[in-house]
């Protein structure tokens, strides 16, 4: 953890700002918030496998940065590097989150853990709240275990399942910056029809993520999007909102795609907790892209 000058007291700490969920929250919140995670840019440096072994380092960010809220969006989200790696995987997932929430909650900061739909099995989605969490991949039980620690280190904090997140992202990384690559270069993209899931606008679950945060709201919480959809028909439904060429969209089952861990078939989230609270609604597939491609918020359209 470097050295920098921070304001007194900032508003929120954002912990994995350079990926998609934290850049989104990031430029929603402007400057009331402050970046930590790897990124030299960032206003602290904080790597998590360093910090599941010191974690120590979480108390010495927490003085530094003074925060009100922390939401920890960083995370190894490599599935099958994570199916190779469990010990990296659970360092970064489960034991430094819960460094960073036991902290926070020493300083009366709220914490937020960003969590998946990956902590389910995929055999009878789309699942709520109440859903009993059966991993099948290493990805999978590391989240899983991270929600756990979290929650038992801050009983007050909020694990937010999402899902499939696309939208304006700095490193172009999601799978709709992926498709558009592919279909604007002219390229067949195999993509897999059995995959079924809710997919999330990273620029709603932002604001969903800031208003719930800022709720009397504790425990497991999903924010998702609204429409049921195989991985294949929402790559239809990108392509023909952004204007590119679906006819290059190859449906195939998984099973093919060689993948080293498993994924979750029939998944996807219902976003009941969040609803029944009121929280800022994802938009769909349509909406979302028309209002991505009308700002891309200083991000390059893919």
């Amino acid at each position: 953890m470097a050295g920098a000058t921070l304001s007194d007291v900032c508003d929120w700490l954002v912990v994995g700002g350079t990926g998609q969920v934290g850049g989104a929250l990031l430029r929603l919140l402007g400057p009331r918030a402050i970046s930590a995670g790897r990124s030299p840019a960032n206003p602290c440096l904080v790597d998590l496998e360093q910090l599941a072994e010191e974690p120590g380092q979480a108390d010495r960010l927490m003085a530094e940065a003074r925060p009100r809220t922390v939401v920890i969006a960083a995370a190894a989200t490599n599935v099958d590097r994570c199916e190779s790696e469990p010990a990296m995987a659970n360092a970064v997932n489960a034991t430094a989150p819960a460094a960073l929430a036991r902290a926070a909650h020493r300083i009366g900061a709220k914490t937020v853990f960003v969590s998946t739909e990956y902590v389910f099995d995929g055999e009878a989605g789309p699942y709520d709240e109440d859903a009993e969490p059966r991993p099948l991949s290493v990805y999978g039980s590391s989240k899983a275990a991270g929600e756990q620690a979290v929650l038992s280190a801050d009983p007050d904090a909020i694990v937010v399942r999402t899902t499939v997140v696309y939208g304006p992202e700095r490193q172009g990384r999601n799978f709709a910056y992926r498709l558009a690559g592919h279909l604007r270069a002219g390229k067949v993209l195999r993509v897999p029809s059995d995959q079924i899931s809710t997919p999330t606008y990273n620029r709603d679950l932002a604001t969903a993520l800031v208003q719930l945060a800022q709720s009397s709201l504790r425990g497991i919480v999903h924010v998702a999007g609204p429409c049921l959809l195989g991985r294949d028909g929402f790559a239809v439904e990108v392509a023909r909102e952004a204007g590119l060429d679906g006819t290059l969209i190859e449906s195939v089952k998984t099973a093919s795609l060689s993948q080293v861990a498993r994924r979750p078939l029939r998944a996807g989230l219902i976003s009941r907790r969040a609803n029944e609270w009121g929280s800022h609604p994802v938009r769909g597939t349509a909406a979302a892209v028309a209002d991505w491609r009308g700002d891309t918020y200083g991000l390059t359209w893919p």
